[in-house]
């Protein structure tokens, strides 16, 4: 399917569905077996959807929160809003009531689309407390035992008062245009409160364009995607939902991370969208795995992953008898990784925070083309992605089409072109620092190479600042110990100290092993945080890495966390990325400790 110029993203999916029409579209989960929507379906709810929220008064430039999880529902959602000209403000299911209630006030929505009782419940606790939050559609009916500012309606009901004139709708959307805002997406709050984006239909489709031509020689027929990541997020938004539409693909949403293995295998898709962090911990189950089989599978597998180093990251040519031997393991071990993964893939594509080359080595070695990107919400999400013909792992890859790059004289990188954002939402004062005549200042420090690779050295706000001054890239280091198989997650530490620290959670898996060889009574972190044994064993596996370290890079002290950093307590974001400042709040004394 090649992709066409269309005037704004609601235009393009009615030309599409008007199109394609029977092709199945969206795919969900029911009960044990997949239910499939074709284009002409979703058409008829969009459009029976947009047809209501105008009869509930919401005009153009409204803002409509959608608090779902991933499901047929938000993409229906989203382009209805979008479809009347309104704004889409997508929020996370993990949200609080005080977040949600940051995001109504600040965004002014007028209405919500909600999804499940329990998400519904929290919600309305924040919506009651604001004026000009007036509806709420629900997908699952709630009971209500009291009257609240907020009219609620039920899904369905709302959907099957309208009649689809999907013609007539979309004719009554040809005002929306490239240059008007689609959504206001909150950044996750890695550093602070969270700013919407203002990204308008021209940023998204800039993007999806930029997509498909880096995927043209794979094949833009016949695609399908897997969507796990949460739409909320622009990278998920963007690549996993506005692209697809884009080049007619298939979408089937995965019920859950802890199904994502059985999900794979059942949807065969031919392109997944993956943050770094999931790579890392499939690689780790991969190999813990291939090794408690052991014996001759064991060895075959090692042998792969070799000669795949061999080539992929030392660039070496296989001897006549290596060749022989590797086809062999493509017709066996390779064979058999790939169906894991549904046979089908063309392109795995890593974004959202740095990938450990030696982690995409591991992929392509396996016949697994993973493709690193790099961008940010302010940019659409996306801006560079390596080509599939020719990946460089240490690298971000070459810029999209039509977006113009310079590096700046302290080494940060700006970008210019109609992938970045109209600005924060109500905020002058940071859209002035972010966008000066015209170039997003991204905030990372890289370099171009002589072929356009864009190499990321540094992160420009994350950069530890040692007392003498020496800058360290803390996310380098950390990627460095989660690779090593007793460490699942860590965080460094050190801004105007004289050396480096970190704080370390224990690979849950590796610790219950550890507990069990060594005679431990419990494997719970919290039992063993303060365990000699365990802190020697963790030692081991620092010190590994710190041969490997410059010495201003060292971490010359560690602690364990108490628990893992995750998205409930609010130490990671919901796409994986590490909340520092929360981190450094909760274990403030800790890290002073060991200075």
């Amino acid at each position: 399917m090649a992709t066409k110029s269309w005037n704004s993203l609601t235009h393009m999916f009615f030309e599409q569905a008007l199109t394609l029409k029977d092709k199945p579209l969206l795919f969900a989960k029911n009960g044990d077996s997949w239910k499939s929507q074709n284009w002409t379906e979703v058409a008829e709810q969009v459009t029976r959807l947009g047809a209501a929220l105008r009869a509930m008064g919401v005009d153009k430039g409204d803002r409509v929160v959608i608090v779902s999880e991933n499901r047929p529902e938000w993409m229906i959602a989203d382009f209805a809003i979008m479809a009347i000209g309104a704004i889409s403000v997508p929020t996370y299911t993990t949200n609080t009531v005080r977040d949600h209630l940051h995001i109504i006030e600040n965004s002014g929505a007028k209405a919500a689309i909600v999804s499940t009782k329990n998400l519904t419940r929290t919600f309305l606790r924040a919506a009651h407390q604001c004026d000009e939050m007036q509806h709420a559609i629900v997908m699952e009916p709630v009971a209500l035992e009291q009257q609240l500012n907020v009219t609620v309606y039920n899904w369905d009901d709302v959907i099957n008062a309208e009649k689809a004139d999907i013609v007539g709708f979309r004719d009554g959307c040809v005002d929306v245009t490239r240059d008007d805002i689609a959504c206001i997406i909150y950044t996750s709050g890695t550093g602070g409160s969270p700013k919407g984006v203002m990204l308008h239909h021209g940023s998204l489709m800039h993007n999806a364009e930029g997509a498909s031509k880096v995927i043209k020689p794979l094949g833009l027929e016949n695609n399908a995607f897997l969507s796990f990541l949460p739409l909320s997020h622009a990278y998920e938004h963007t690549t996993g939902l506005c692209w697809p539409l884009m080049i007619g693909a298939e979408i089937w949403y995965a019920e859950s991370i802890e199904k994502l293995a059985t999900n794979m295998a059942e949807s065969k898709p031919t392109i997944m969208v993956v943050v770094p962090r999931l790579f890392e911990m499939l690689r780790t189950r991969i190999t813990r795995g291939v090794q408690a089989e052991g014996g001759m599978k064991a060895k075959l597998f090692e042998r792969a992953i070799a000669l795949g180093f061999k080539v992929q990251r030392d660039n070496e040519k296989l001897s006549f008898f290596e060749k022989i031997e590797d086809w062999f393991l493509n017709m066996t071990v390779r064979k058999k990784v790939r169906k894991q993964f549904g046979g089908r893939l063309k392109a795995l594509v890593s974004g959202g925070a740095p990938l450990s080359p030696d982690v995409g080595f591991f992929f392509a070695s396996l016949g697994l083309p993973l493709l690193q990107g790099y961008g940010q919400t302010e940019a659409g999400p996306v801006i560079s992605v390596n080509p599939p013909w020719a990946p460089k792992m240490h690298t971000v890859g070459q810029l999209f089409d039509k977006i113009d790059a310079k590096i700046a004289d302290d080494g940060e990188i700006l970008v210019k072109g109609e992938l970045v954002m109209k600005g924060y939402w109500r905020n002058d004062d940071a859209t002035a620092e972010a966008i000066k005549d015209g170039w997003l200042h991204t905030g990372d420090i890289g370099h171009f190479d002589d072929q356009g690779y864009l190499e990321i050295t540094d992160r420009k706000k994350d950069i530890i600042v040692n007392d003498k001054g020496d800058n360290v890239s803390p996310q380098r280091v950390e990627g460095l110990l989660a690779l090593e198989d007793e460490i699942a997650q860590a965080m460094i530490y050190g801004d105007k100290r004289p050396h480096m620290v970190a704080l370390i959670v224990p690979d849950a898996e590796w610790l219950v092993g550890w507990a069990k060889s060594t005679g431990k009574s419990s494997a719970r972190l919290e039992k063993l945080a303060d365990d000699k044994d365990l802190h020697r064993a963790i030692d081991e596996a620092v010190s590994r890495i710190n041969k490997r370290l410059s010495n201003i890079e060292k971490v010359r002290k560690f602690a364990l966390a108490d628990e893992a950093f995750t998205i409930e307590n609010a130490q990671m974001t919901p796409s994986l990325k590490l909340r520092r400042h929360v981190v450094k709040e909760v274990y403030k004394e800790k890290l002073e400790a060991m200075y």
